[in-house]
């Protein structure tokens, strides 16, 4: 089998192409192990469509379904106007979440994400005011006085709680930095689009941001969210890492 591996901002992904659906949970969770696979926080199966440019089917490393995932959409992106399947500079496909439209110069990725919902605003946990947003997965979002601790078993007992990705943010004079621990990875990631988004998101809403700002996960990688005419738009670069056969 024929792979190739992405990298958006230390987020990795595996994508390959087929023809029809079918469960993939299992080949997720091998191509995704990082000692017996290529490696990857997730798999993306790129489909083809009748109506769209193509389909996806998104699996977390654990094999999971999801619907969504930011930074996987700029990625897939890039890959399959690279593959001729969507066209040179723009795509638009099908996600478990709703239709996504990417706008691909260079390495430089823009993805209009889908409409957000805001399930919560008043969550107490630990002295913290979380909401509960869901920016095409469910995301748990609330302000740090420092971005340098992250307490992976209090997120870890919070995403099984609420179901949901758990995120710090702190405001940092122009920019946001953003912690994430993700549910199907079952641990903190180097980046999270969909986390990332929802963080803005609350801030924007709070009045606390302009409508463009940047934002830097864990990789310090810099990527910008910002709010147009009702849509929210997630940006950054991409990378191809390598194109490998593997032996299922």
């Amino acid at each position: 089998m024929t792979v190739t591996k992405y990298s958006a901002n230390g987020n990795d992904f595996v994508f390959l192409i087929a023809q029809k659906k079918e469960d993939r949970s299992a080949l997720a969770r091998k191509l995704c192990h990082r000692q017996n696979g290529v490696g990857a926080d997730g798999l993306v199966v790129v489909l083809p469509h009748p109506q769209y440019d193509f389909e996806w089917e998104f699996y977390n490393a654990d094999g999971s379904l999801a619907a969504m995932c930011g930074n996987a959409s700029r990625a897939v992106a890039h890959f399959a106007s690279e593959k001729g399947i969507s066209k040179e500079n723009k795509a638009e496909f099908l996600t478990g979440a709703g239709v996504i439209r990417a706008t691909i110069n260079g390495l430089y990725v823009v993805s209009d994400m889908v409409s957000p919902r805001i399930i919560r605003d008043d969550i107490q946990e630990d002295g913290r005011n979380w909401w509960l947003i869901d920016t095409g997965v469910p995301h748990l979002v609330a302000a740090s006085d420092t971005i340098e601790v992250f307490d992976k078993e209090q997120a870890r007992a919070l995403r099984h709680k609420y179901n949901a990705n758990v995120n710090i943010y702190a405001l940092k004079e122009d920019a946001l930095y953003v912690r994430t621990y993700e549910r199907g990875v079952e641990d903190e990631t180097l980046a999270c689009g969909t986390g990332m988004v929802a963080c803005f998101i609350r801030n924007h809403k709070e009045g606390r941001i302009p409508d463009t700002l940047k934002i830097h996960p864990k990789s310090g990688d810099e990527l910008y969210v910002s709010y147009e005419q009702g849509i929210y738009r997630f940006g950054g670069k991409v990378s191809k890492t390598f194109v490998a056969e593997i032996l299922i």
